[in-house]
C-alpha cells in the first residue's frame, strides 16, 4: 500500500468521526406465532426511526414461557423487554423486582385506567407494563342466514331471543353454537360476555373487589338466569360439545350465531364460506347504557436489570404510540389496541367489534383481578357454575350462592 493511499484512508476515517454506538434489545414473549409480524412489520418500522437501536424478538413456547422467563431472570440472562401476561403473573414479577416501574413513561398517558389495570399494583400506584392489546366479547353471526330468514341484528335481549326463536322455528340452522363440555367457554363467552350489562361493567366489578356487592346480588345472578334460557337454542348434545366442535358447527354453516371472543376472527375468516357480521351483547331495553368485555390480554415491560434501560424506554414509548397501535392491531385482527387513539381496522369484522368502544363502556372479566388468588379459585368455579346453569343442573340462585360462599371463605372484604 502506498504512503499516499494510507494517508488518504486515515484522513477519510478521521473525517467520518467515531461510529455510532449500536444498542441491541431482546424481547421475551410467549407469542411465538407472532414472530413474522415482529420481524417483517413491527421491528423494521421502529428501526427506521431509531437506526441506533436494533431489536430481536426471541419468543418461547407459550406453555413454557413463565418457567423459562423465571429461570432466565434468576440467572440474569433474560432479555431487555418482557412481554406481560395480565394480572397476577406480571404483578409477581414486579413485586420480585424484575420489572421496572413505568408509571412516569410518557406513553402511559395514552391509556385509560381500565387499559392499565391488568399491569398495575392493586392500589394503582405503579404501572409496570405498556398495554398492547385486548380481546372483545360479543356475538358473531352468519349474515347470509340472517338475510335468508329476514332477521334484524338484535340490539335488546327481547330482540335477541326473538331472533333465536325464529331460527329455531325455521329449523335450517342450530340457533347458537356453544357447548358446555369444556366449561371455560360457558363462562368466558357466555357469562362474562353478557354479564357486564347486568353488573354495569367497572361499577360492579370494582364493587365486588371492595366487598360492596356480593355474587348473590341481582346484578350477578341475573346473567345466570339469562344463560339458563340458552339451553333451548344450543342444539342436541350440546352438553358433550367441545370448543372445537362449536367452532366447526359455525364455520361449516350449521349454526347461525356464535358467542365469541374477537380472537376467532382470523380463523373464521379463513374457514367460513359465508358472510359474517357481529353484534354487541344486547342490552335490557333500547336506550340503556351498553357495556362490553374489552379484556386486557397482552402488554410489554422492561427488565429492571437490563443494561439498556434507556433504549428500552425509547422502544416502550413507541409501543405506546398510535403508530404501533395501528400496525399491531391490523397485523392481528381481533387483538385490539388499548391505545386511546382510535385505530381504523382494515378487517370489517374486526372493525365492527372495535366500533363498540365508541358507544359502550369497557370493562374486563370480573374474576381476573385479585378475586381468583385464593381457593376455591373464583375463575375456575365460574366456569363450572356457568356450565351447570346452562345444562340445568344448578339454578342461577344456587350458583350465585356457591360462588359467594367460596369467595367469602378466603377473601377478607367479602367475609
Amino acid at each position: 500500500m502506498s504512503n499516499t493511499f494510507r494517508m488518504a484512508l486515515l484522513t477519510s476515517t478521521l473525517l467520518a468521526g467515531p461510529a455510532l454506538a449500536e444498542t441491541t434489545l431482546t424481547i421475551e414473549s410467549w407469542r411465538n406465532d407472532d414472530l413474522t409480524i415482529w420481524q417483517d412489520t413491527l421491528i423494521p418500522a421502529f428501526e427506521a426511526k431509531h437506526p441506533d437501536i436494533k431489536v430481536v424478538f426471541a419468543p418461547s413456547a407459550p406453555a413454557e414461557y413463565n418457567a423459562v422467563l423465571n429461570s432466565k431472570l434468576a440467572a440474569g440472562s433474560a432479555g431487555d423487554l418482557i412481554t406481560c401476561r395480565p394480572f397476577d403473573a406480571s404483578l409477581e414479577l414486579y413485586n420480585q423486582g424484575n420489572l421496572a416501574d413505568l408509571t412516569d413513561l410518557g406513553a402511559m398517558a395514552n391509556f385509560s385506567p381500565v387499559a392499565k389495570s391488568a399491569w398495575q399494583t392493586d392500589d394503582g400506584a405503579a404501572t409496570f407494563c405498556v398495554p398492547m392489546a385486548s380481546v372483545i366479547h360479543g356475538f358473531i353471526y352468519n349474515a347470509d342466514a340472517f338475510a335468508e330468514l329476514g332477521i334484524e341484528v338484535p340490539q335488546t335481549r327481547d330482540q335477541f331471543f326473538a331472533a333465536l326463536d325464529k331460527i329455531k322455528e325455521d329449523g335450517t340452522y342450530i340457533p347458537m353454537a356453544m357447548g358446555t363440555n369444556d366449561q371455560w367457554e360457558a363462562a368466558t363467552m357466555a357469562y362474562q360476555n353478557i354479564g357486564p350489562n347486568y353488573w354495569k361493567g367497572e361499577e360492579g366489578r370494582l364493587a365486588l373487589i371492595k366487598g360492596e356487592q356480593k355474587l348473590t346480588d341481582a346484578g350477578w345472578v341475573e346473567p345466570f338466569a339469562e344463560l339458563a334460557r340458552w339451553k333451548d337454542y344450543l342444539g342436541d348434545g350440546f352438553e358433550a360439545q367441545t370448543y372445537p366442535d362449536s367452532q366447526n358447527l359455525f364455520t361449516l354453516g350449521r349454526a347461525a350465531i356464535y358467542p365469541a371472543g374477537s380472537w376467532e376472527i382470523s380463523g373464521f375468516n379463513t374457514q367460513a364460506g359465508f358472510k359474517m357480521g357481529a353484534f354487541a351483547p344486547p342490552v335490557g331495553a333500547e336506550g340503556d347504557t351498553c357495556y362490553i368485555s374489552d379484556h386486557t390480554d397482552i402488554a410489554m415491560g422492561l427488565n429492571a436489570k437490563s443494561p439498556n434501560l434507556e433504549a428500552g424506554k425509547v422502544f416502550l414509548d413507541w409501543v405506546g404510540s398510535a403508530e404501533f397501535a395501528t400496525l399491531y392491531a391490523n397485523a392481528l385482527p381481533g387483538f385490539f389496541s388499548l391505545n386511546s387513539t382510535p385505530v381504523a381496522m382494515e378487517d370489517p369484522l374486526a372493525q365492527e367489534f372495535v366500533s363498540w368502544r365508541e358507544k359502550c363502556q369497557p370493562t374486563i372479566r370480573s374474576t381476573y383481578q385479585i378475586l381468583s388468588r385464593g381457593t376455591p379459585n373464583l375463575e375456575n368455579e365460574t366456569w363450572n357454575a356457568s356450565a351447570n346453569v346452562i345444562r340445568g343442573s344448578e339454578t342461577p340462585e344456587d350458583a350465585g350462592k356457591r360462588l359467594q360462599e367460596g369467595l367469602a371463605s378466603w377473601y377478607e372484604p367479602q367475609k
